[in-house]
């Protein structure tokens, strides 16, 4: 078994599907795919019949991970993964040992390998354990991580260091605060220009194409040298009364690339500056005596403090006052009040007309009352504080304005132009001018004469005019005004009292309605008694309250309204007029004409065909008359019926506007009218209707079939009567389809008409009608003609076959059954000394053999078929065909054999061994023929 190659196995069945596969316990084998792709892992345990095969595959690879994943397929047993298995997935390094190291066991279908090293080969298997038993591993998948950026180096070393430079590896950094300094493929780099006796503070990291490492960690190098001197103290250049000016000097010790740094310390431990500046310092500060040392600083090393200079800053001016504020206004006065406290305070305030500023105030007092001012008038001010230091800035400026005073009296109003009998204008002036007469509004009051009245305001607005409206005409009222401002209301103006003019007349009681007819109504109104003069009176009457118009004006207090409508609603109202004016309209009154009988018929006339047809009565222009009409107006009742006069005679209908009269004269004159009735009796007649009934039509003709055939009908028809024939008579022959409906076949004057492509031996069914200018004529009784059976056809001349000896064999072609007819043939042969055809076979054959022929004698034979009809036991024939001509030509080779082909019966054929002897009798014959030819020819 050792020397043994693995079994090939196909993986599918050529469907596609995975056949079950039957491997004896304990045997594996290989097994590739259909593709041919490599093999797929196969096994089978000894206690267990299912074949697990596995397939692998590693996807989103990163750097430092990667997605393992397979399949588990049973191919005998269940499908899917066998539950009773666990799978053991083993990676390996290529650069490494080259051994595989389990990185996972379990149930699980993937697994996510982490952990790994960029830019790497690996391969990774999976292997199947069932029942302890662990299975061959797949096929290695091999995989390469992605690159990335550089881990993280180790930190630099110093290898040279002198009072002013360090070697190092990397790169270097200073106090923390790194500045890349070298980058580059070298491992080395040497730092210069730095400070002697200073720690500097370095660290490194690597970068890629793919992008850069972490920093290192940070180490600290010193620089050679001694430490530097202590610092001269700084000196006061200026002072002032929140600050100092200091400096000092740079020390020897440094050279001019080292950066030294200086630290300034006060007494004052809450307060510490620090600065590099070379050039003197200017330093504000808040205190008035200042101790102040300064400290060297260059890299890590700082010098001893410098000896202490004391300083005094100057004093300084007070700030401005502070929260100044205005309260206390009045019209001629304001308070203003202020904080702080210092020696003395200096009040300014500016009048807006004259734009200059006056000192009002100067004290230690933190408020001043501000009198003689002018009423509503701004002011500006603003205060500042002065002390030995000297005089603050001013403050903002603050606005203040004084009040306004309430306005004065107003001059009691007037009116303006003509007062009217519900309303006047009224006008009047306002208060002095000034500056308090701004924004001045005005409020008019009115109070009826009437006892126990009290007044009420009419008007409020800045205008001194106004329209009252709303009194009552012949009345006096009292007026009087006031002035109002953003102070208050000034005094009442003086009272006047005015009184409207005399105003139109009243509303009129609602006027009456008399029904005369239902087209006349009389409508009549009281005459007012109120004492005032009427001019006239004016009735407006219509269908609604939009559609009113002016009917009657005067002093007549009655009106006849004629024209009407019956049935229809109305209204009217009325109204009076005097010198004043017109009174408002009376109440409106509505009115309803009575019903009357219906209006005259209109659009009555005769049509050619009826409205309602009814299929139970036909219709015949020549009888009959169609009618139709409009409805007419009802006149508020409903048409109950309509009554037709034709002469003598009257029809009464129901409601409908159409209606046929039967049983009329042909080729007759009648004069119609017609009117309309309902409940309230009948309507005018209509004009008169003269209408003309049609002449009778003409009658159908009789119908023949003049020729039959199988597929074929020729029919004609004609009158009995001659005077029934005119020029433009025209014709509709019907026949009857499958569906029991007859159809038009042919519409047109000839007389004569052939129908083709017809069932053979068939009945079919005909009528006809005639059409002139009459009308249209009754149909004619049904006609039932049938068509004849067909012959059968014409057969084409039939084929000969000369047999041995003096025979032949005739053939021609078959017709299947016409129609469940049987078809039989008649053979004629002419020939010899005949003068005829005669007939040698009928039957139902489509061959015959005629015998008993002469040698070198032209025949002739023809055929034709006949149809056995069953129905009727007759036979049709159809007729010959073309005839066949032939001619028995002896020859030399049937002479010996002459004597044994005349004794074959005719009408018998040779059987096979008979026919066999022939050809070989017939053979040996023309060999012996030929051999005696060819002697002679020698």
């Amino acid at each position: 078994m050792r020397g043994r190659r693995p079994a090939e196995v196909p993986m599918m069945s050529p469907n596609g599907s995975i056949p079950p596969i039957h491997v004896p316990p304990g045997y594996v084998s290989q097994v590739t795919d259909r593709n041919g792709s490599g093999p797929c892992q196969l096994y089978c345990e000894t206690k267990c019949e299912s074949v697990v095969i596995l397939t692998l595959q590693v996807s989103n690879v990163q750097s430092r991970s990667a997605l393992v994943s397979w399949t588990s397929v049973s191919v005998s047993g269940s499908s899917g993964r066998v539950p009773s298995c666990s799978y053991e997935l083993q990676l390996k390094d290529k650069g490494r040992d080259g051994k595989y190291k389990v990185v996972y066991s379990g149930e699980e279908l993937q697994y996510t390998l982490t952990d790994l090293r960029p830019a790497t080969d690996y391969h990774v298997r999976v292997s199947t354990v069932c029942n302890s038993m662990k299975g061959p591993s797949s096929d290695a998948r091999a995989f390469t991580t992605h690159s990335a950026p550089p881990d993280t180096p180790l930190p630099p070393r110093l290898s040279h260091r002198t009072k002013s430079s360090l070697t190092l590896q990397w790169k270097g950094k200073k106090n923390s605060i790194f500045r890349e300094y070298y980058v580059g493929h070298q491992r080395h780099c040497k730092v210069m220009g730095l400070c002697p006796a200073v720690g500097y503070t370095f660290r490194v990291a690597a970068l890629n194409d793919i992008g850069t490492s972490g920093f290192s960690t940070e180490v600290v190098f010193n620089t050679t040298g001694s430490l530097p001197q202590t610092s001269l103290p700084p000196r006061l250049a200026q002072a002032g009364p929140s600050w100092v000016t200091l400096e000092w000097t740079r020390p020897n010790s440094c050279s001019n690339e080292e950066v030294v740094t200086y630290t300034l310390e006060m007494q004052d431990e809450t307060k510490v500056l620090n600065s590099a500046l070379l050039p003197p310092s200017h330093i504000p500060l808040i205190l008035c005596a200042l101790v102040i040392m300064l400290i060297t600083c260059s890299g890590e090393w700082r010098s001893a403090p410098s000896s202490l200079l004391v300083c005094k800053t100057t004093p300084d001016r007070p700030g401005p006052p502070v929260n100044p504020a205005v309260n206390a206004v009045t019209y001629h006065s304001f308070c203003v009040t202020w904080g702080r406290k210092v020696n003395r305070y200096l009040i300014h305030l500016c009048l807006c007309s004259e734009s200059q500023w006056v000192t009002l105030y100067r004290g230690p007092e933190r408020k001043h009352l501000c009198e003689d001012l002018k009423p509503a008038t701004s002011y500006s001010l603003r205060l500042s504080c002065v002390n030995v230091g000297g005089q603050s800035l001013c403050s903002d400026d603050l606005t203040v304005r004084t009040h306004i005073p309430p306005p004065g009296r107003c001059q009691p109003p007037s009116t303006v132009g003509n007062v009217k009998h519900k309303e006047m204008t009224l006008q009047w002036d306002g208060p002095l001018c000034g500056e308090e007469s701004e924004n001045v509004e005005f409020s008019l009051e009115m109070c009826a004469m009437e006892e126990g009245s009290e007044p009420t305001e009419v008007y409020c607005g800045s205008k001194t005019e106004c329209t009252v409206g709303n009194l009552l005409p012949g009345t006096t009222y009292r007026f009087q005004v006031r002035a109002a401002n953003s102070a208050g209301y000034g005094p009442y103006s003086e009272s006047v009292e005015i009184s409207t003019a005399a105003g139109p007349p009243g509303q009129c009681s609602p006027p009456a309605i008399n029904v005369r007819s239902h087209t006349c109504a009389d409508v009549t109104w009281e005459v007012m008694s109120s004492g005032i003069d009427i001019s006239e009176y004016r009735l407006d009457w219509g269908r609604d309250l939009d559609s009113l118009e002016l009917v009657y004006s005067g002093m007549e207090t009655c009106f006849q309204i004629s024209n009407l409508e019956a049935s229809a609603d109305y209204c009217c109202r009325l109204q009076a007029v005097n010198q004043a004016g017109a009174g408002p309209y009376s109440d409106l009154v509505m009115y309803r004409t009575p019903a009357a009988a219906p209006d005259v018929v209109s659009g009555f006339c005769c049509v050619d065909h009826p409205l309602n047809p009814t299929d139970n009565e036909p219709f015949s222009h020549s009888t009959c008359l169609a009618l139709t009409w409009d409805e007419p107006h009802c006149n508020g009742a409903e048409i109950t019926s309509y009554c037709i006069s034709i002469g003598d005679r009257i029809f009464t209908t129901r409601n409908e506007t159409c209606h046929i009269i039967r049983d009329l004269l042909p080729d007759s004159e009648y004069s119609l009218q017609i009117r309309a009735e309902n409940e309230m009796g009948p309507g005018p007649f209509s004009q008169i209707l003269t209408v003309r009934t049609r002449p009778l039509p003409p009658s159908p003709p009789r119908l023949e079939c003049a020729a039959v055939g199988p597929q074929s009908l020729k029919l004609r028809w004609g009158f009995s009567s001659r005077s029934q024939l005119t020029d433009d008579t025209t014709y509709t022959l019907q026949m009857e389809n499958r569906n029991q409906r007859f159809v038009v076949v042919y519409r047109g004057s000839s007389h004569t008409f052939k129908l083709q492509r017809l069932s053979e031996s068939s009945q079919y069914r005909f009528r006809i009608q005639a059409v002139s200018e009459a009308g249209e004529g009754p149909f004619s009784e049904t006609y039932t003609f049938s068509t004849t059976k067909s012959l059968p056809q014409t057969l084409k001349a039939p084929r000969v076959v000369q047999l041995e000896g003096n025979a032949c064999e005739v053939t021609w072609e078959s017709i299947p059954p016409m129609r469940g007819d049987r078809i039989s043939y008649v053979l004629q042969v002419l020939g010899g000394r005949d003068s005829d055809y005669k007939q040698v076979y009928k039957g139902d054959e489509t061959s015959f053999q005629l015998s008993g022929l002469q040698w070198n004698t032209d025949y002739r034979v023809r055929v034709f078929a006949c149809r056995r009809c069953v129905d009727t036991l007759q036979e049709l024939c159809g007729s010959f065909s073309p005839s066949a001509h032939f001619n028995l030509r002896r020859s030399d080779a049937t002479l010996a054999v002459e004597a044994d082909i005349t004794r074959v019966p005719m009408g018998k054929t040779l059987t096979d061994e008979q026919f066999a002897g022939l050809i070989v009798f017939g053979v040996a014959s023309l060999s012996v023929l030929m051999a005696f030819l060819l002697q002679l020819l020698i």
